[in-house]
């Protein structure tokens, strides 16, 4: 009988219906996102452009059972109560042996890349942090809440940081593209009030920011990008590493979300050699105490993921402490109704306390969980 305790280090809220016309700031209600039947499917809207993906972020366990049936189309009618109930959230949590959730949205994933005004972006952010704080309040012992902070103007998403934090929220997810890249000296307060909150912040899989002269629907040729999609998340990641960040705010911590692992090792290399290798690494800079980008990696970053055995593998290269199982629920991957049984076969060849480290322990002390 396994003794280690489960904590979904990436979980999901799905948005309801009336969320942004109930919530979102007056000058911005006649802009904000809207639901629209189509037939027998549901699309959301936001100033006419299309988005999320509302099929396959509540088919949980389809692909267990009927994968033909798996469909990015859907219906707000069939959605699972646990995506919008929080009493159902921790009744299906406890069904599949999870001990705690860490929650992300589903619909807003999308909107980085389908609205490019910047002040409506965060008028919308804004509303939906103002409900999943209200979500995870409901049982803030098994729920944690990563508000989306939007980060094209500095300023604002600082004041953002600071009043998540203060209603409880766990962490913030930011753009994993954004317009400026993360090695601008723009972001430096960014960095001390996440560092100083104690607010981890993630790059989580869709947070691509709209760009002039991009194709948003482009972004969704999912067949296409997607064994690739965690290049954006690298190039993030390399800029804090040899832009100094994490030499200069030790206590940041930036996570890779819903990107699995394998891609890391590789990754961690290709930085140490070019790093040591070419005198262009750091453009003639050399890191304090000789620490190498994979230390920083290590120290300051961490990876969710739902079920890479062959990341698992090399888990001593990567850094067993930075390494966060999560569940995926209730979306179409969503590890749910059968989440035991898959840790189980991805960590067969773990100690005991590698397992419960990266199952449960790691996400409990990032995100304090009791």
């Amino acid at each position: 009988m396994p003794t280690y305790k489960a904590i979904s280090s990436d979980s999901h809220i799905i948005e309801p219906h009336d969320l942004w016309e109930k919530r979102i700031d007056a000058q911005y209600r006649d802009r904000a996102p809207v639901l629209v039947r189509e037939g027998e499917n549901h699309q959301w809207y936001c100033e006419g452009v299309p988005f999320g993906l509302i099929g396959i972020n509540q088919q949980a366990g389809l692909r267990f059972e009927e994968p033909e049936k798996l469909t990015r189309d859907g219906s707000m009618d069939t959605i699972p109560l646990g995506g919008i109930d929080p009493d159902e959230h921790v009744k299906d949590m406890v069904a599949d042996g999870i001990s705690g959730g860490v929650l992300y949205p589903s619909q807003g994933l999308t909107l980085w890349s389908r609205v490019p005004a910047s002040d409506l972006l965060s008028a919308i952010f804004r509303a939906y942090n103002d409900y999943l704080a209200d979500f995870c309040n409901a049982h803030p012992k098994w729920l944690k809440g990563i508000a989306l902070v939007n980060v094209d103007v500095v300023e604002d998403a600082v004041g953002e940081l600071e009043r998540v934090a203060n209603k409880g929220m766990a962490g913030a997810m930011i753009a994993t593209r954004p317009m400026l890249r993360y090695d601008h000296s723009a972001y430096a307060r960014l960095w001390a009030a996440a560092q100083d909150l104690d607010m981890p912040l993630s790059l989580h899989d869709g947070g691509i920011r709209w760009m002039p002269g991009t194709d948003p629907m482009g972004l969704t040729a999912q067949s296409f990008d997607f064994p690739n999609r965690e290049h954006e998340v690298r190039q993030s990641i390399n800029a804090m590493v040899f832009g100094g960040v994490f030499e200069r705010y030790p206590g940041l911590r930036v996570g890779a979300i819903e990107f699995e692992v394998a891609w890391a090792p590789y990754f961690m290399q290709r930085m140490d050699e070019f790093y040591s290798q070419r005198a262009a690494g750091v453009h003639g800079k050399r890191f304090l105490g000789g620490e190498l980008p994979s230390d920083y990696f290590r120290r300051n970053c961490f990876i969710g993921f739902q079920e890479d055995d062959l990341g698992i593998q090399m888990r001593h290269f990567i850094g067993v402490d930075s390494l966060l199982w999560g569940s995926d629920y209730p979306h179409a991957e969503s590890t749910f109704p059968r989440s035991r049984e898959i840790i189980e076969r991805v960590f067969h060849d773990c100690t005991e306390e590698e397992k419960a480290k990266i199952v449960g322990e790691n996400t409990a002390k990032l995100y304090h969980f009791d």
